[in-house]
């Protein structure tokens, strides 16, 4: 399968503007609302215990409200027609960056990473930048000192891969955890130690409109890890003809 595959295709916007995203048909609950409406919409970033990132916001319409926990999927390749199962997870922002540097640790002592980028993609490009052979401690120094970009940009995503087992965490833009491969217990495991709970019946955030939001001082951040990452522009690779969904723009 292709790294940081997307389980709902859409586009982001790159300025300090939110754009609105809808996966399907539906009509757009954001078009509703005057200025001061979304711009206290936006202010909300607590829905009972969950707390969320400043990455992402669910619909005006709460079709969907944030909720932690975890549940099972499948990924299936479309080209091999292989399928791999998946842990998905929703984690409370108090507790997303810990669990998620957690569930890296598991990987391994070397591991390869990808970062991804949609800070320059206006009509669903993403540029996906691929490292291989990454010792554990530098890419976990990494992590840390870009902890706020990984946890707040809606344009900046993360996966981390054990080829030979195969096993990967992904971080990805709606900060939401997906873990792919086999076996899955050990993730699972970590999930619960840092307190969620298996709901087969979630939803996600990404499941209905949902809006991202980044800045350019977030943009410049991304350039940073990408170096700190040691990665150039021969190891970027481009995905922009994944997007299906209608997009509206505020």
């Amino acid at each position: 399968m292709s790294f940081l595959n997307r389980f709902f295709d859409e586009t982001f916007d790159n300025e300090l503007i939110p754009t609105p995203r809808t996966p399907s048909m539906e009509s757009n609950s954001f078009q509703t609302l005057s200025d001061a409406e979304l711009a206290g919409h936006l202010e909300v970033d607590t829905y009972g215990e969950f707390q969320l990132t400043s990455a992402v916001r669910p619909a005006a319409d709460l079709k969907i409200r944030p909720t932690e926990g975890y549940r099972h999927d499948v990924y299936t390749d479309e080209e091999s027609g292989s399928s791999v199962p998946v842990v998905m997870a929703s984690v409370s922002r108090e507790n997303l960056f810990h669990t998620f540097v957690s569930l890296v640790k598991r990987l391994g002592t070397v591991v390869d990473v990808v970062i991804e980028t949609s800070h320059d993609g206006s009509t669903g490009e993403h540029i996906d930048m691929y490292r291989e052979h990454i010792d554990m401690p530098v890419l976990l120094s990494a992590l840390y000192e870009f902890e706020d970009l990984l946890t707040n940009d809606g344009c900046t995503g993360i996966a981390v891969l054990n080829p030979n087992t195969p096993q990967e965490v992904q971080f990805d833009e709606h900060k939401l955890l997906i873990m792919y491969g086999s076996p899955l217990e050990p993730f699972e495991h970590t999930l619960e130690v840092n307190g969620l709970r298996c709901n087969e019946d979630l939803r996600f955030i990404t499941e209905a409109e949902h809006i991202h939001s980044s800045t350019n001082e977030y943009r410049e951040q991304f350039e940073s890890l990408r170096t700190a990452l040691g990665l150039d522009g021969s190891h970027a690779m481009n995905n922009h003809s994944q997007n299906n969904d209608d997009e509206e723009f505020v």
